[in-house]
């Protein structure tokens, strides 16, 4: 496998210079993030697949072990605060458990059975989108999780690193980043790590903002559970809606802190029919407002 290959080029990197050995990691890195770029098409495919899904009520599960499996708990766990992704709603199957998030378990990358059973007890259906991420794309536990996802009619979304691997044999949308060797053989942590990173920002990112909750760049459907959040909320309803900082507050206090029905009340409509507006145009706040101004959702504009 590419990303247990030993490079020639660091065979002395220990007794270099320590700032030629940070150039070298750093080097690295920026490998990393060009290793994702040829993989975009998959990534935009994958997020539109994923959002028809999850519109209709599925969740969104991570699977991995060891470090691809932090990389996916990290992401899945920043959706609630970002975009008030329901708790309920996302799931983390994880080899060893909830305890290998913060020590290695021993053999647990391994076990297919731990695997099945995770996947049975998550009551994993048809309805669900299940991203498993790996390195090497042949570790037991993800790939067995990812097979038995997939049996149950999920949508199956893998996340490797080396070009024929067994994940990407037993999934719906296979995601490729050939980051190749390591500067520090097999520490697949950093290039690989990094890419797995960058492509689950992209994809779940994308999997938001087709499902509404990103308005004009802005996270308008966050909760604003502290201060920061509050004022936040306050000047993206003014930068929405034109109208003054106490308007934006006191249509934040009437809507108890919902940016998206805020901004209609700012333009007139009381808060039930806001709601209602909101629901009948899929939370969507950009065919909210046009549906308020009687005039056809402009159409997606095409940013390149």
């Amino acid at each position: 496998m590419a990303t247990e290959a030993k490079s020639t080029r660091y065979e002395d990197l220990d007794s270099w210079p320590s700032l030629e050995v940070v150039k070298a990691l750093y080097e690295g890195q920026l490998a990393a993030a060009a290793a994702v770029g040829p993989a975009l098409p998959e990534i935009a495919a994958a997020a539109d697949a994923a959002a028809d899904r999850l519109r209709k009520g599925g969740r969104l599960v991570y699977v991995g072990a060891g470090t691809s499996g932090r990389i996916g708990v990290q992401d899945g766990a920043e959706l609630m605060p970002t975009f008030n992704w329901p708790n309920d709603r996302v799931v983390f199957i994880i080899a060893g458990g909830e305890g290998a998030l913060l020590r290695a378990v021993e053999n647990a990358e391994d076990s297919v059975a731990d695997a099945a059973e995770q996947i049975s007890k998550a009551g994993i259906t048809a309805g669900d989108v299940v991203i498993g991420v790996a390195a090497s794309g042949s570790t037991p536990f993800t790939v067995t999780a990812i097979a038995e996802a997939t049996r149950r009619g999920a949508m199956t979304i893998s996340v490797a690193n080396n070009r024929d691997a067994p994940l990407f044999d037993v999934c719906t949308n296979p995601i490729l980043v050939e980051t190749g060797s390591e500067v520090i053989a097999g520490s697949t942590r950093m290039k690989a790590g990094t890419a797995q990173k960058i492509v689950l920002n992209l994809l779940s990112s994308l999997v938001m903002i087709r499902l509404g909750r990103v308005y004009r760049g802005l996270m308008v459907h966050m909760r604003a559970t502290n201060a920061k959040l509050r004022r936040r909320a306050e000047l993206m309803v003014a930068q929405i809606t034109g109208c003054d900082e106490r308007t934006a507050i006191q249509a934040l206090a009437q809507a108890e802190g919902d940016v998206k029905i805020a901004a209609l009340i700012v333009f007139g409509v009381d808060r039930p029919y806001a709601a209602d507006i909101l629901a009948r145009n899929g939370d969507d706040l950009r065919h909210a407002l046009a549906d308020i101004a009687g005039r056809p959702a402009p159409a997606r504009a095409d940013a390149s």
